[in-house]
């Protein structure tokens, strides 16, 4: 994701206009009155006398519209790769025409382009390819023409010439890579939520809207269950360009995502609490203790395109070991069923979990500083809550618990790292 900045050699020709690169998700679009209300916050930023490039999603729920059609029509057979991006990037193009549509009636001068119009260019892993480079001339020649230029998210083009798309909720990557390759201000994100949160607030009423929130800690909290792209925060933070998250639907102020080292929060040490309530687990039981064990038993999941995240490993005084790993809950049987049937490893049997969750506290604050683990264990056990599986990084600590107890395990540990307050 590092070749594309500036791919055409700068921004001469522009002026001194600054440039926005705003990104509407599918349910700010589900209709022609949320249209609407999109276009009148390009039509305001346009007023400003900024250059807008808006990158929209396809509309409502469009995309599994077309997933299940193309599984419809083909039935025990998957549909084939090249032909279901090509499918799936008629979403974005739906609402990318209909938001140039909007703008032009009224009154202001805009065009609609494809991935692949827009210049970006992508490599030829279809359903999840990776931007490669943007070519950024078309762009500046519409901007330049005072338009308003509307990009469809979640597509690229392949060096072959055929449609590629991104993977799922990959509009935020296209709007920060585009962002990053016209050097814009900043890159915006509107969305149904108005910023981003010390934890899901559905889970309690004490979570608090943060006004700003570091690159490092934001992309731990995408990755971790957040509502944000983790391939979108990384590039803002690699390329240091801002990320402003906030709702479409009202003017209440948003998150502000940057990577400066003193924010208004710098003294609190744990910053939020991420969720991910959809975890599998698999345990295989009797593995015979050998190197490489580990590779024999990953390797054929990753071929299949499963990811694996929390990895534990029991030596007993036998010679075996017990190999634990999560997965996500849609992967646990197709996980199951793989480790079984691999012949790289010996192994007594294969148990497969569900119904559980990964529960974590993020911070910078945490890094080099004790007492965070075991606070967050004692509070846990204080309301009753068994932990599974514990893994951590320099600022989070991950824990697995069952599913039930989520909203136990985030009050108390809301409560207990005050993050209701500022301070």
């Amino acid at each position: 994701m590092t070749g594309f900045v500036n791919s055409d050699g700068g921004n001469s020709g522009r002026g001194a206009r600054p440039v926005i690169v705003q990104k509407y998700g599918g349910s700010s679009l589900a209709d022609a009155g949320l249209i609407h209300n999109a276009a009148k916050r390009i039509c305001a930023r346009k007023d400003d006398g900024t250059d807008v490039i808006a990158v929209v999603s396809a509309m409502g729920e469009s995309t599994d519209e077309l997933i299940a059609l193309s599984q419809a029509v083909t039935g025990d057979s998957a549909p084939d790769p090249r032909e279901l991006d090509t499918l799936l990037s008629t979403g974005e193009l739906v609402s990318s025409t209909l938001m140039a549509m909007t703008l032009k009636a009224r009154g202001y001068d805009a065009i609609s382009l494809s991935g692949g119009q827009a210049g970006i260019r992508t490599d030829a892993v279809h359903g999840s390819a990776r931007i490669a480079d943007i070519k950024t001339d078309r762009l500046r020649r519409e901007l330049d023409k005072g338009r308003i230029v509307i990009v469809a998210g979640f597509q690229g083009l392949a060096d072959s010439g055929d449609i590629t798309t991104l993977g799922r909720g990959a509009s935020d990557t296209t709007a920060v890579a585009l962002a990053v390759a016209m050097q814009a201000d900043r890159c915006e994100i509107y969305t149904d939520v108005d910023g981003i949160y010390t934890t899901d607030p559905q889970l309690t009423d004490r979570a608090r809207k943060l006004a700003e929130i570091g690159f490092l800690e934001m992309l731990e909290m995408a990755v971790l269950g957040a509502k944000m792209n983790p391939r979108s925060i990384e590039l803002g933070y690699v390329y240091n360009m801002p990320i402003y998250v906030a709702s479409s639907f009202s003017n209440e102020p948003g998150t502000l995502i940057h990577g400066g080292e003193h924010t208004m929060e710098v003294r609190k040490a744990v910053t939020g609490i991420a969720v991910d309530s959809n975890v599998g687990k698999i345990t295989v039981r009797g593995v015979k203790d050998r190197p490489g064990i580990a590779a024999g038993l990953l390797q054929p999941l990753a071929d299949a395109g499963i990811s694996i995240d929390v990895i534990l490993q029991n030596t007993s005084s036998d010679g075996t070991t017990d190999f634990t790993f999560t997965v996500a809950q849609v992967d646990v049987d197709r996980a199951a069923e793989i480790a079984r049937n691999q012949t790289n490893v010996e192994f007594e049997e294969v148990v497969a979990g569900s119904d559980l969750a990964k529960v974590s506290i993020v911070g910078t604050g945490m890094e080099n500083a004790p007492g965070y683990a075991a606070r967050m264990f004692s509070t846990l056990a204080g309301v009753g809550v068994n932990i599974d599986m514990i893994t951590t990084s320099e600022i989070r600590i991950t824990t697995i618990i069952a599913r039930d107890q989520v909203q136990n395990a985030v009050r108390a540990l809301h409560d207990a790292f005050e993050l209701e307050k500022t301070e």
